[in-house]
């Protein structure tokens, strides 16, 4: 789906929706989104910021206190069990939002892996408080890497506003926007809509096999928890393509949402997000040998992407290889809705990429 500041000016569909019945997939199938997630969550946060309920350099640990705390892992011990030490640096707001933390994901993490095999700690996809028990991988400020920030940043708003993201969510962004068909709780028509999730099998194929995000969770996940449609989610990007705005209704000021697009990370670079899972996810750069950026929840590109977007246009994806990006030079969106795993299939990324390249092949000259 493609999309000008004017709204959708393109929306291509192929293949059934649903193993089972025979539906055919379009705009308003329902797709788990997992972490493209991230960026509702980075907006509910940026409405608290612009009402001085929040500070990006706040310590976290004032309004949570299990983040006054933390504990980094310095590796394990001769018998295997983890050795652990507590954090120097204090984790702001900041460094949730741009994945400098020091929390990680354990499908790009052996050592959180190994640390969830030796504790029995849940990971985080499975919506249950224990994964908030996770050490850090290293000092709050000190390098980028990907993982469970966001979902602090849920707590957070969670505390701040004292309703559940659920609440938060529809009150603030999706009543406003019109998106009806998004949420973290599925009804059971829109389970009708479902897509079918299928893996890549060794010959290629796909198969499909039963996912659903919890339905009973401990706490809503901020980070991956959301379902909605490809509509739903394009009216969100047109909202940010529009400096926050989305026929008459203002979700972020015009400066909330630059702010959003902008470097956050300093001299730390975006590097390559390798594996350790790979059941789960293939390894994962969107821009290798380039420099890229983190924003307010964005992959940042800071020099012209190789299929047409801008320098300076954010990203991201969700882990069923789902795929975004806004260009806000061009003044344009894409995305692409897939489920399937492991993540950054090989072909789904390079049909993303045919897409993009059309789609700018198509615009107006500049």
């Amino acid at each position: 789906m493609g999309a000008t500041r004017h709204g959708v000016v393109y929306e291509g569909a192929c293949g059934p929706a649903n193993a089972t019945t025979g539906g055919v997939i379009g705009p308003d199938t329902i797709f788990w989104l997992l972490s493209m997630t991230k960026a509702i969550t980075a907006t509910a946060c940026m409405q608290l910021l612009e009402r001085g309920k929040l500070k990006l350099d706040q310590p976290a640990g004032e309004i949570l206190p299990q983040l006054k705390s933390p504990q980094i892992l310095d590796g394990f011990d001769a018998s295997g069990r983890p050795k652990l030490r507590p954090a120097r640096n204090a984790i702001t707001v900041r460094h949730l939002l741009t994945h400098t933390s020091g929390y990680t994901y354990s499908i790009w993490s052996d050592r959180i892996s190994q640390y969830e095999k030796v504790t029995g700690m849940p990971d985080i996809g499975y919506s249950l408080n224990g994964a908030f028990s996770a050490p850090l991988e290293f000092e709050p400020g000190e390098r980028w890497q990907y993982g469970i920030s966001m979902d602090w940043v849920g707590k957070l708003v969670e505390a701040v506003t004292d309703q559940s993201l659920e609440v938060y969510f529809s009150e603030h962004i999706f009543e406003p926007l019109g998106m009806g068909n998004t949420g973290f709780l599925i009804s059971s028509q829109q389970k009708k809509r479902v897509a079918t999730m299928h893996r890549r099998q060794a010959d290629g194929s796909l198969a499909p096999e039963p996912f659903e995000t919890n339905q009973r969770p401990e706490f809503f996940m901020g980070g991956g928890g959301l379902f909605s449609t490809p509509r739903d989610y394009m009216t969100f990007l047109t909202m940010l393509l529009n400096e926050g705005t989305y026929r008459g209704e203002r979700i972020l000021d015009p400066d909330t949402v630059k702010t959003m697009f902008r470097n956050h990370i300093g001299d730390l670079q975006v590097h390559e997000m390798k594996t350790a899972q790979p059941s789960w996810s293939s390894s994962f750069d969107q821009f290798p040998g380039a420099v890229h950026k983190w924003g307010l929840s964005f992959d940042i590109n800071t020099e012209p992407g190789p299929h047409g977007r801008s320098a300076g246009s954010a990203s991201w994806a969700g882990l069923l290889n789902t795929y975004f990006w806004i260009d806000p030079v061009r003044r344009v969106a894409g995305s692409l809705f897939t489920q399937m795993l492991p993540f950054y299939d090989a072909r789904v990324v390079d049909l993303y990429a045919q897409f993009e390249q059309a789609f700018y092949a198509r615009l107006p000259r500049a």
